[in-house]
């Protein structure tokens, strides 16, 4: 007979212990980069843990082998077969087709058309829109895909070398603040509000009466405060790195067409992986039919986000036995406080799917979690699922192509302040 693993004293202290180890890793990755230069002969093996997106995934094998050695192989199989990997599979999925040349252009396209009938620069504008409008989009295409397309429409405009890093860092947490929150204007498209929507019964329209309007209202103040501490650094928007296409080749409408409808397809079937990727795989044929109207896909990226993703469920898994009875312990005040800490060392999804486990949680005290967990959803790169996704995209911008911990907690300060008096006070 198998031990159970999941009540077994011992290992649950190692499972938390090694997330701990994890979390430290995350804030320290830079300094890895540093000790590749250092140490030339091992410059490999220190590059690949300074990368963030590896970080969860790495610790996750860690975690599995201890398992095994404590627990026993079987065990540690039937626990890594049992977490549920639709989210990484997904956000993978979204990733590569929203940054797809034909998805992309025909968003650049609204947003520059849209810039232009604002009484300001387009550089400026178009800024703005980028860090308002698409991460309020995400409630409609889902946030990994709106942070896909912000990321990319803003990295050769904002995310370059030759911008301030105080500005840069500003200017990511307001974009990971505003994807987190601009995604609750209906029920399914940000997860810590999907994990609850069934069982509490919350729908689109419950969103956006209750949510929506105080996150579109806290998305457009933050957008506005990094708009304005941007102005002077800002270049015209362009499609970015990678683009093999010769600027001003248009796409064909057909292929437009094909593209924004496999995401639509994408989107709707986001919790039938069976059905996503079969799209997904139609949509890697079509790149290859059409590939001179195709820049590079970003496979790599995306892979890289989708481990860290799974390594993140692996590890968190884990971490019910603690979470679990924080969350159901507090108040509705301290709840919010509590879930806007514990998202930023924990995923936000999480947070409230626990609450959700919670019997007879009163609708202030869910209101109360879930409004923390979005509002915190920009602290960390573990803190929302996208944003992994941003840093894969946008590190390349930034000193030693390596986005820190630090940095990032700095920039999402005033723009999560400004979420969580949103959620608090109106």
């Amino acid at each position: 007979m198998t031990r159970n693993y999941m009540s077994d004293t011992a290992l649950q202290w190692v499972a938390a212990g090694i997330f701990a180890i994890a979390l430290l890793h995350t804030f320290v990755a830079k300094q890895f980069e540093q000790l590749s230069r250092r140490y030339p002969a091992h410059a490999g093996l220190f590059h690949l843990l300074g990368e963030v997106e590896v970080v969860f995934g790495f610790w996750a094998i860690v975690l599995v082998l201890a398992m095994a050695l404590m627990a026993g192989g079987a065990p540690a199989l039937d626990y890594v077969e049992s977490r549920n990997y639709t989210e990484p599979l997904f956000v993978f999925v979204v990733m590569v087709i929203a940054a797809s040349r034909p998805v992309l252009l025909t968003v650049m396209s609204t947003v520059n058309a849209a810039a232009r009938m604002l009484p300001v620069s387009t550089p400026l504008a178009t800024a703005w829109l980028g860090l308002a409008a698409v991460p309020l989009l995400g409630s409609l295409i889902t946030e990994p895909a709106a942070m896909t397309i912000a990321a990319l429409m803003l990295a050769p405009q904002i995310f370059r070398p030759q911008v301030p890093e105080k500005v840069k860092y500003l200017a990511l947490g307001v974009l990971f603040v505003n994807v987190s929150i601009g995604g609750t204007l209906t029920s399914y498209a940000a997860p810590p509000v999907l994990m609850v929507a069934t069982t509490w019964q919350w729908d689109s329209a419950f969103m956006l009466a209750t949510f929506g309007w105080k996150a579109a209202l806290g998305v457009m103040v933050n957008a506005t405060v990094a708009a304005l501490a941007l102005r002077k650094h800002l270049l015209p928007a362009s499609i970015g790195r990678g683009d093999t296409v010769p600027d001003g080749v248009p796409v064909p409408v057909s292929v437009v067409a094909v593209h924004l409808g496999l995401l639509v397809g994408v989107v709707l079937s986001a919790h039938h992986p069976v059905v996503f990727l079969g799209l997904f795989l139609m949509f890697l044929g079509f790149t290859q039919a059409y590939e001179r109207h195709q820049s590079p896909l970003i496979l790599k990226e995306a892979l890289l986000v989708g481990f860290f993703l799974a390594g993140l469920v692996v590890l968190g898994g884990m971490q019910h036995w603690w979470l679990q009875p924080i969350v159901s312990g507090l108040t509705p005040m301290a709840l919010f406080f509590g879930a806007l800490g514990l998202t930023a060392i924990t995923d936000n999804a999480a947070l409230t799917y626990l609450g959700s486990l919670i019997t007879g949680i009163t609708p202030q005290s869910q209101y109360m979690l879930v409004a923390g967990a979005v509002a915190g959803g920009g602290l960390t790169v573990i803190a929302n699922a996208p944003n992994p996704a941003g840093v894969a995209l946008l590190r390349r911008g930034f000193a030693e192509e390596t986005i820190g911990a630090g940095g990032l907690l700095l920039g999402a300060l005033g723009p999560t302040a400004v979420a969580a008096a949103m959620f608090m006070l109106l």
